[in-house]
């Protein structure tokens, strides 16, 4: 049987959009060095506000991703 080990790590993505856009720009950002990503978890959601109108979302996600054995 097959044992997998994993990491998990904290990422913030940001967006004007929404919060949505924002955590899949941290997944992909995160695509860009990391390999066999598995799951992301939104851990905190919130927003940035100036002169009473959202001007930024934020996603916090835990990203996991495999560990490469020998």
């Amino acid at each position: 049987m097959s044992e997998s080990v994993y990491k998990i790590i904290e990422m913030v993505g940001s967006s004007a959009n929404s919060w949505e856009e924002a955590a899949q720009n941290a997944v992909k950002s995160a695509g860009l060095s990391l390999r066999d990503l598995r799951i992301a978890e939104v851990k905190k959601l919130d927003m940035i506000v100036e002169d009473g109108k959202v001007v930024i979302y934020r996603t916090r996600l835990n990203l996991s991703f495999k560990i490469l054995s020998d």
